[in-house]
């Protein structure tokens, strides 16, 4: 095992994308936001953050080779794609597409008054060109019940949406203010903080106060054992746990 190492990134350092109905920031490489040494961190390879105008969106456009995530926030995302799927995603509803061999899909916000505010989040699958598929799940009541909940793996979780990659697994936490969570003792752990705040002990062996991360915030974790997370004030927590990095 490599020596503990915890990397922070704060929000106002993610590259960041903001047109006429967009305010998307980017944790790693996107689009035309590209550094070699911002490609992910483990399997997670995209954790776009964004806000979407009432009324707009993501017109149809094509992926492929691809497990994606959408987890919102606030407001409601509609999708649409070119296999027959249709849903609204709200908020505690997991949605995962597989890309495999080829699929199109739009992704619109659902209403024409309010923005809609979600994290996308993409891992390459384990088996390239397979059939496209589409899932989606209501965790509330898990997530509601405390403790950090899995949201999308494949490792069979039951209790998760599941996505073809057998080295990676999201999990979510809702915390309220005082309430402590143990992360994975993974290889790569990424936590993201999706609203409020929170304080991470420092990795296995290393002394030190907590480290304070406020929504936006991310952690990219190696070989840190079970580091806690505590919550100053209620939040959200997203947090990704890979086995293996991807290739660069």
């Amino acid at each position: 095992m490599n020596a503990p190492t915890t990397d922070l990134r704060r929000a106002d350092e993610r590259f960041h994308t903001r047109i006429s109905w967009l305010d998307s920031r980017h944790s790693f490489s996107f689009g035309g936001h590209y550094d070699p040494a911002e490609v992910g961190h483990g399997l997670l390879i995209v954790s776009n953050d964004d806000r979407v105008a009432a009324g707009s969106g993501f017109s149809t456009h094509p992926h492929r080779d691809m497990e994606i995530v959408t987890w919102v926030l606030d407001g409601e995302l509609e999708h649409r794609d070119s296999e027959g799927n249709e849903g609204v995603i709200y908020p505690g509803l997991a949605q995962r597409m597989s890309a495999g061999s080829g699929i199109m899909h739009s992704e619109m916000n659902h209403s024409s008054t309010a923005d809609v505010h979600f994290v996308q989040m993409w891992v390459p699958p384990h088996e390239r060109g397979i059939t496209p598929g589409y899932e989606q799940l209501d965790l509330n009541a898990e997530l509601d019940a405390g403790g950090l909940v899995p949201v999308a793996s494949g490792r069979g979780h039951e209790s998760a949406i599941s996505i073809h990659q057998q080295h990676a697994a999201m999990w979510v936490a809702r915390l309220e203010a005082g309430r402590s969570v143990d992360l994975p003792a993974s290889p790569f752990v990424h936590l993201f903080v999706a609203r409020g705040a929170v304080e991470l002990s420092q990795t296995d062996g290393a002394p030190g106060e907590p480290l304070a991360l406020a929504a936006g915030d991310a952690a990219r974790l190696r070989d840190a054992g079970h580091p806690v997370v505590t919550a100053t004030e209620r939040s959200e927590v997203i947090v990704w746990e890979s086995d293996l990095e991807v290739r660069r």
